[in-house]
């Protein structure tokens, strides 16, 4: 699903529902907010909403509403609620969301546990997103501007999530393409990082997640989601448990994450790096990753002597 309609969309998980004016109170000391409707019709497109200028020069808005009901993860069915489904493959929750998300988040919460209560607890949800084509006068209107900066758009569109968690009705910060969860605090540590080292703030965009591989009792997998807001391939990283550490690991898929985002898709099939252990891993460009959500991804294995598992090894 690429990007239309919603180029950027996070999510703040709510204890109880609010009023679009206690949204707009909130942003108000840092964003300049218009065009408020206090009412909404169909909530899986908007519910009450306010608008932020984004770069107006391009007629960028960032559209923030809310909705009184818990996050809907399966996405709706085409028999039984069709206009959920319809609402979701056009992105009105955000580009690359799949069903599933928020569970896999909570699942894969390492970097905020306390994440799983407030999604459990959660009743209603703010929505945060990002579009080039509000009001568009004619389907002619580019979908991107020709200076398109992803990196720009997620920190000013996760900026304003840090404004909203300061609502006492806040719960945690949700990023439904990146599968994951953070508090405000959290966001303001990354902020400052940014700030100091220029290191970006990935791990609000892009969840490290960790699963067990069927097909051998000692593989893991470990893997990327969420790169895709930032226009660049997840990675993954297969490996035997016993000889190599999974920590490790992920550290290695967060630099080569910044690497690939910083140079672009410079790595080929076959190239190598030094990585966990001290040794070479190989690198393959593959169309489907193994875990949902469906995503080109870069398969990584460590040239350590151990025989992949039958189907994991690109060069078979």
């Amino acid at each position: 699903m690429p990007k239309g309609f919603f180029t950027q969309g996070v999510a703040i998980l709510l204890s109880r529902s609010v009023s679009i004016r206690s949204i707009e109170a909130a942003l108000n000391e840092r964003f300049s907010t218009d065009h408020i409707k206090e009412n909404a019709e169909q909530w899986v497109f908007s519910g009450p909403s306010l608008l932020i200028r984004h770069r107006p020069e391009v007629d960028g808005v960032i559209t923030v509403d809310i909705v009184d009901r818990r996050w809907p993860d399966d996405m709706g069915d085409p028999a039984v609620d069709a206009t959920l489904f319809g609402a979701w493959t056009m992105g009105f929750f955000g580009p690359y969301t799949y069903p599933g998300n928020l569970e896999r988040s909570a699942q894969q919460a390492w970097g905020y546990p306390e994440g799983r209560q407030a999604v459990e607890e959660h009743t209603a949800f703010i929505r945060i997103r990002s579009t080039y084509t509000y009001g568009a006068a004619n389907d002619e209107t580019p979908v991107l501007p020709a200076d398109y900066d992803a990196f720009a758009e997620l920190m000013e569109v996760t900026a304003i999530a840090q404004a909203l968690l300061r609502l006492p009705e806040a719960l945690c910060y949700f990023n439904p393409n990146g599968e994951c969860l953070a508090s405000g605090a959290r966001i303001q540590e990354l902020f400052e990082r940014f700030e100091q080292s220029q290191l970006p703030p990935l791990e609000l965009w892009s969840n490290v997640r960790l699963f067990n591989l069927p097909q051998e009792e000692n593989w893991l997998l470990i893997d990327t989601v969420g790169m895709l807001q930032l226009d660049a391939d997840d990675h993954e990283a297969v490996f035997d448990r016993r000889s190599h550490d999974p920590n490790e690991v992920a550290n290695f898929l967060r630099n080569v994450s910044d690497y690939v985002y910083k140079n672009g898709p410079v790595i080929q099939d076959g190239d190598t790096i030094n990585g966990p252990g001290s040794i070479d891993w190989q690198a393959f460009s593959l169309e489907e990753g193994l875990g949902n959500p469906p995503r080109s991804v870069l398969r990584w294995f460590p040239l350590d002597g151990n025989e992949l598992p039958s189907g994991l090894n690109p060069n078979n």
